[in-house]
């Protein structure tokens, strides 16, 4: 009889054990899972930022915000963020974040903002981080957005490329101190774009392309010269959006660009409209 109740009190030990075992092993897969439905572990985000273009410098002026944004709440409140300004690329940050705001099935991103200006770049790839498939350490390289101004060039340079399958016209002028020549280019009845050859002699050369949106004046592109052979010694731009607002306004000279002077663009305006009404444009 005793064999007999050491047995029953063996067993009821050993299943004991066992229970407290598979109730361990259960925890521990739970908490692996967990762990890998979190993805990386740590609550900080650090990482590098760089711009595309190496050739740009920044002004002091420039400012950069750094945020880490829920994609999956669609919140527009950053979970952690950082403004730096002055800005000097290519820099190194880190971004601390509050355990409790990290929801382990959302999905997160690092989004990068410069303005400098009128200038403004932004993240190309939105890089995850925290969760799921994220990392912690991320590489951000920022792309430049073309300016309002330089929009309406890129549409200027369309036009211009476009000159070849335009019914064209020329026409001269001579007075004194100045020979004059031009090619009208258009579609149907309208002008769309003239090109105008100044030769002042010893005062030198331009060069001077326009065209025109509406029967308005578009993008002004005016290379002077010392000579008709000589190369530019500036270009003067100025272009004008729908709402006829100066958007471009650039004077280069070799490989330095600055604003060009909003009476020099006046001007280089007058000018389109003078030539415009000379060649006969359709639209007043």
């Amino acid at each position: 009889m005793r064999r007999i109740i050491l047995s029953l009190t063996s067993m009821a030990a050993l299943a004991l054990a066992g229970c407290n075992h598979s109730s361990d092993a259960s925890q521990q897969q739970a908490a692996a899972g967990g762990a890998e439905a979190a993805g990386p572990q740590g609550n900080s985000v650090s990482g590098n930022i760089t711009l595309r273009d190496t050739s740009r410098t920044l002004s002091s002026e420039a400012k950069l915000d750094i945020n880490i944004v829920d994609l999956t709440a669609h919140s527009d409140t950053p979970v952690a963020s950082k403004t730096v300004q002055p800005v000097t690329l290519p820099l190194q940050f880190k971004l601390d974040v509050a355990p409790g705001d990290i929801n382990p099935s959302d999905m997160y991103v690092v989004e990068a903002n410069l303005v400098d200006g009128e200038r403004s770049y932004t993240t190309s790839i939105k890089a995850q981080v925290l969760t799921g498939a994220g990392k912690n350490t991320v590489d951000i390289q920022l792309v430049g957005v073309a300016t309002p101004g330089e929009k309406e060039l890129a549409g200027h340079d369309s036009v211009k490329k476009m000159i070849g399958g335009m019914k064209v016209t020329s026409g001269t002028e001579l007075k004194e101190g100045a020979s004059r020549s031009w090619q009208i280019f258009k579609q149907g009845n309208d002008t769309k774009f003239i090109r105008e050859l100044v030769d002042y002699g010893d005062k030198g050369f331009t060069s001077t392309d326009y065209s025109y949106k509406n029967g308005k004046p578009w993008v002004v592109v005016q290379e002077k010269k010392p000579s008709k052979d000589g190369k530019p010694t500036s270009t003067e731009r100025a272009g004008w959006n729908d709402a006829g607002e100066l958007v471009l306004k650039d004077n280069v000279t070799g490989s330095k660009t600055e604003n060009l002077p909003v009476d020099a663009a006046n001007d280089l305006r007058k000018q389109s409209e003078a030539i415009y009404a000379k060649v006969g444009g359709s639209k007043k």
